[in-house]
C-alpha cells in the first residue's frame, strides 16, 4: 500500500529524534526481548551439550521456541483482553508487558534450577521450564510490537523498529556470547561440567531481566486507536474467550504429547520391517501428529462455537476478519503463493542455525571462540548487513533484495562445508560468520519491508503476528530433526541440503515478483 511523503527533518531535530524518551525506551524493551531467545535458541543447546545430553535430543529441544511461531493464535487475546487488577492500574499494554516478563524472569530461574544431567524427569522439566519461557517471551514480543505502534506518530515509526532491533541484538549477545563467557568463567566446559556454572550464568540473566521491568515501570501508557469491538464484550465474555483459548491449547497439546508413544511404536515397526531412510518416515510421521493436533483443536473450537461456549461474533472478529481481509485482497491463489514464501524464506537459515552451536563444539572449537566470533563478531557483520540491506533495498526496490538475499543465505551455508572439513580453524571460522551473518542481515532488511508491504494497518497486529508466526513454524518444525540428520548423514552433507533448500526460494520470489507489486 502506498505512503504518505515523510516531512524533511533538519539534521538537528533528525539527531534529537534519537533522544526521544520513546525511542530510549524501546532500545531496553527490545532487550529485555532478546535475551529470552537466545537463552532457548543458543546459549541451551551449548549447555545441554556440555551436560552430556545427546545431539538429537538437544536439536528437539529448539522446538521449545515455537510459541514465537504460533503467537498469532493468541495476539488478539493479548490485544483485547484486560488482566484483573493490572490493567487497571497500568494500563492493557504495561499490564500485558509486566506479566509476560514476571513469567519470563520465573521460566529462567526455573531452568536455572534443573540441572540436565538426571535425564528422564530433570529434562521434561527443564523442557517444561523452556516453553514456559518461549509463551512469556513470544508473548512480550506481540506486546512490543503493538506498543511501538501505537505509541509514537507514523514518522517516528522507522526509527523505533531500527533501535527496538539494535537493542534486540544487544540482548541477544548478553544471552548468547556474555552467558557463554560466564559459564566459562565461573568454571564449567565440555570436558569439566560443572552445573553450578551454568546455574550461576541463569540466574544472572534472570537478574539482566530487570531492565525491561524497569522501563515497563517507567513508560507512558500509548493512547490506543479504537478497532472493531473494543468497548462491545463485556468481562465474562472475555472470560469465556480465554476458556476457549486454554480449551484449544489442552486439546493440542494433550493430542499431540499423548500421540508420542504410538508414533514411536509407528517408527520402531517401520525400522524393523522395511529398509527405507527413517529420517524422512520421522519427519513424516511427526507432521501427521502436529496436522492431527491441530485438527482437533479445530474441531474444539467448532464443538465451542455450536454449544454457545463462546460469543461467535467474538471469535469472527478477532480471528477470522484478520485472515479474510487478506485473502480478500489478494485472492486465494496468490495469497497462497505469498504465504508460503513467508513460510519458508529463512527455511535454510534457521535448519541450520538449530545444529551450529553443536556443530562449532564437536570441530573443537572453545566457547570463548564461539562466544567472540560467532557472537559479538556475528552480531557486527549481522548489523552491517542489515544497514547494506537497507541501502540496497531502497537503490533496487524489494524484491531485488529479497531474491539476493535467498540466494547469498543458501551460497553461504556451503561455506560450512568447508569449515566441517577444516577442522578448528579459527580464520575459517571468522570468514564463514562474516559471509553467513552479512547475508542473513541483508535478507533480514528486504524481507521485514516485504511483510509490512503487505500488511492492512487495520489488521496491522494480528497480521504481522501470523506472518512472523508463518516465518519460523515450518523452519523450526524441519529444524527440530537436524540432529538426527546429522547423525545419519554427516555435517556436510547436511549443510549441502540446507543449501538446496534455498532453490525453491528463489522461484518463490520470481513467482510473487509478477504478481504483487510493492510500492
Amino acid at each position: 500500500m502506498s505512503r504518505p511523503d515523510k516531512e524533511k527533518r533538519t539534521w538537528s531535530e533528525t539527531f534529537a529524534a534519537w533522544l526521544h524518551p520513546r525511542v530510549v525506551a524501546m532500545l531496553f524493551l527490545g532487550f529485555s526481548a532478546g535475551i529470552p531467545f537466545s537463552l532457548i535458541f543458543f546459549t541451551l543447546s551449548i549447555w545441554l551439550s556440555e551436560a552430556g545430553v545427546n545431539r538429537g535430543t538437544v536439536t528437539f529441544f529448539s522446538w521449545a521456541s515455537l510459541g514465537y511461531s504460533f503467537k498469532f493464535i493468541w495476539a488478539p487475546l493479548v490485544d483485547r483482553m484486560p488482566l484483573p487488577l493490572l490493567t487497571a492500574y497500568f494500563g492493557r499494554r504495561r499490564s500485558w508487558l509486566l506479566a509476560s516478563q514476571v513469567f519470563i524472569i520465573a521460566a529462567i530461574i526455573w531452568m536455572a534450577l534443573v540441572n540436565p544431567v538426571g535425564g528422564g524427569k530433570s529434562l521434561t522439566c527443564m523442557a517444561m521450564a523452556a516453553v514456559l519461557l518461549g509463551f512469556a517471551s513470544a508473548t512480550q514480543d506481540i506486546v512490543v510490537d503493538a506498543y511501538r505502534i501505537e505509541c509514537v506518530d507514523t514518522s517516528l515509526q522507522a526509527l523505533l523498529s531500527s533501535v527496538y532491533i539494535a537493542g534486540y541484538r544487544i540482548g541477544m549477545l548478553v544471552a548468547g556470547a556474555g552467558a557463554l563467557f560466564l559459564a566459562s568463567f565461573f568454571g564449567t566446559s565440555k570436558s569439566a561440567y560443572q552445573y553450578s556454572a551454568w546455574c550461576s550464568t541463569y540466574l544472572l540473566m534472570a537478574v539482566a531481566m530487570a531492565a525491561g521491568v524497569i522501563t515497563t515501570l517507567l513508560i507512558r501508557e500509548p493512547e490506543r486507536n479504537s478497532r472493531p469491538g473494543d468497548g462491545v464484550y463485556s468481562t465474562w465474555q472475555y472470560v469465556r474467550f480465554l476458556g476457549l483459548f486454554l480449551l484449544v491449547v489442552t486439546l493440542f497439546a494433550t493430542t499431540f504429547f499423548f500421540s508420542a508413544a504410538q508414533a514411536a511404536t509407528v517408527k520402531d515397526t517401520i525400522a524393523r520391517e522395511m529398509s527405507i531412510n527413517m529420517n524422512v518416515v520421522s519427519f513424516g510421521i511427526e507432521t501427521c501428529r502436529l496436522v492431527i493436533a491441530l485438527l482437533v483443536a479445530g474441531l474444539g473450537i467448532r464443538l465451542a462455537l455450536f454449544a454457545g461456549l463462546v460469543d461467535r461474533q467474538m471469535v469472527f472478529d478477532t480471528y477470522v476478519d484478520p485472515v479474510r481481509d487478506f485473502f480478500s485482497r489478494y485472492g486465494v491463489r496468490t495469497a497462497i503463493l505469498l504465504l508460503t514464501l513467508i513460510g519458508f524464506y529463512k527455511l535454510s537459515d534457521i535448519v541450520l542455525g538449530v545444529v551450529s552451536n553443536i556443530f562449532y563444539l564437536d570441530m573443537g572449537f572453545s566457547k570463548n571462540v564461539i562466544a567472540g566470533v560467532t557472537k559479538v563478531y556475528g552480531v557486527g557483520m549481522t548489523i552491517f548487513g542489515g544497514f547494506l540491506g537497507g541501502m540496497l533495498t531502497l537503490r533496487y526496490g524489494v524484491y531485488a533484495i529479497l531474491f539476493l538475499g535467498a540466494f547469498l543465505s543458501s551460497v553461504s551455508n556451503l561455506l560450512f562445508m568447508l569449515l566441517a572439513g577444516s577442522g578448528a580453524d579459527i580464520s575459517m571460522l571468522t570468514m564463514v560468520i562474516a559471509v553467513d551473518n552479512l547475508s542473513a542481515g541483508l535478507a533480514a532488511t528486504a524481507f521485514v519491508a516485504f511483510l509490512s508491504s503487505l500488511t492492512n494497518i487495520s489488521f496491522t497486529a494480528v497480521q504481522y503476528a501470523l506472518f512472523s508466526s508463518m516465518m519460523t513454524l515450518f523452519p523450526k518444525l524441519i529444524g527440530g530433526y537436524s540432529g538426527e540428520i546429522v547423525t545419519a548423514w554427516g555435517y556436510e552433507s547436511f549443510f549441502l541440503l540446507t543449501a538446496v533448500m534455498g532453490i525453491p526460494v528463489l522461484i518463490l520470489v520470481w513467482m510473487a515478483k509478477d504478481v504483487v507489486e510493492i510500492k
